[in-house]
């Protein structure tokens, strides 16, 4: 079997009502997708994380330009072999970003076709499935004027739980008071309600005023604090964990096996949080999987993605083994943006569904998805 072709979809969507997030305001969601073609008429389909308010066609440049002459005429199957191909071939100008973006959505597709090949979820090809089924959290709670929103954003955990979630990750990293003031007023409105929460500032704020926070919600019992400190501060992480009682996440920015050694060596992280659309893909995943193990680290998915990187990061929670053993032991789970996006359930034929607070995991061949290619041409940028 061969490669053929790579199609490569750019997708763009305006939105209605522009929100935001610590590092900018969002005013449409996009997404870049591969669609990777053999001679014998199986094809997979992956994505490339447009991360934070990245235009998606650099991505596509890439894949187009420097990794489709690497790929093209080669055995989908040697999935291992073209990852390191396409790291090596690209690591004087690459190694982060958009580049390892690039690579994480053929390497997907890879792991799509495999699957259909051997007519097994991409699970069972990473070893079989610790779980079956995985709890979401919501993840939400975006600016739509900036401050002082407190009130709506008590009103939208609200919402979450009367939707079934009872994980919910608030979006800080407006300014420490304000920060401060939102979890307040969340917290009011949820009291006595069995609810976890988590705070992701996207790496707003120094190390003073990330501390600061930290210890103003001290209290909170917070699952994690994700990126508290810019992802290039690596000795900032290790001094939240430190100086703070809440296990300290992050990785989303980072990329690659060689990237995660720093963080994992240095002590930066209690959870670690590899985004398999930038990250590498799943190849990468595995192999962030086994160090961060190795390291006392829990790993936990970060996606922000469409349906195909929701598919992705569900494959490889099933086979991420439990950190650290137990009867009772904390388990991965999948972080289940509640913001507007068209390319998650429009895009699949069978989206994911939350029943009883949780995800079914799905164990149909390769990635377990069905592409709506009307959609592909609605919003083709």
């Amino acid at each position: 079997m061969k490669i053929v072709d790579l199609k490569i979809h750019t997708l763009k969507s305006p939105l209605a009502e522009p929100f935001a997030f610590s590092q900018g305001w969002v005013r449409q969601r996009s997404a870049t997708l591969v669609e990777v073609i053999t001679d014998e008429g199986l094809s997979g389909w992956g994505e490339a994380f447009a991360q934070g308010l990245e235009p998606p066609e650099i991505a596509a440049v890439v894949i187009d330009k420097a990794l489709r002459p690497l790929v093209v005429g080669a055995d989908p199957l040697d999935i291992e072999v073209l990852w390191h191909r396409m790291y090596q071939m690209t690591r004087d100008y690459g190694r982060k970003g958009s580049i390892l973006a690039a690579i994480s959505a053929i390497d997907i597709a890879l792991w799509d076709i495999a699957g259909k090949f051997h007519g097994q979820p991409v699970y069972k090809l990473l070893g079989g499935a610790f779980r079956t089924r995985v709890q979401p959290y919501a993840t939400g709670f975006y600016r739509l004027q900036g401050q002082g929103e407190a009130d709506r954003l008590a009103d939208e955990a609200l919402r979450h739980l009367n939707s079934g979630f009872s994980l919910m990750k608030v979006k800080l990293g407006f300014g420490v008071d304000d920060d401060i003031a939102v979890m307040q007023r969340i917290g009011q409105a949820l009291q006595g309600k069995a609810v976890s929460l988590m705070i992701d500032t996207n790496h707003a704020y120094g190390r003073a005023e990330a501390l600061r926070l930290g210890r103003a919600l001290d209290g909170f019992g917070l699952r994690w604090y994700e990126e508290p400190v810019v992802p290039e501060d690596v000795d900032g992480y290790v001094e939240m964990r430190a100086k703070l009682t809440m296990p300290i996440a992050g990785g989303e920015n980072e990329h690659s096996l060689f990237g995660f050694r720093h963080l994992l060596a240095a002590g930066a992280l209690d959870i670690a949080q590899p985004d398999l659309g930038s990250c590498g893909g799943i190849s990468a995943g595995r192999h962030i999987v086994a160090l961060a193990h190795a390291h006392g680290v829990q790993v936990n998915p970060h996606v922000w993605g469409s349906a195909v990187a929701q598919a992705a990061s569900l494959q490889l929670i099933a086979a991420i083994p439990t950190t650290h053993h137990s009867l009772f032991a904390q388990q991965p789970v999948l972080e289940y943006d509640q913001s507007a996006h068209p390319f998650r359930r429009q895009l699949v034929a069978q989206p994911i569904e939350m029943i009883d607070g949780w995800v079914q995991i799905p164990d149909r061949p390769g990635l377990g998805i069905e592409i709506n290619r009307e959609l592909l041409q609605a919003y083709a940028a």
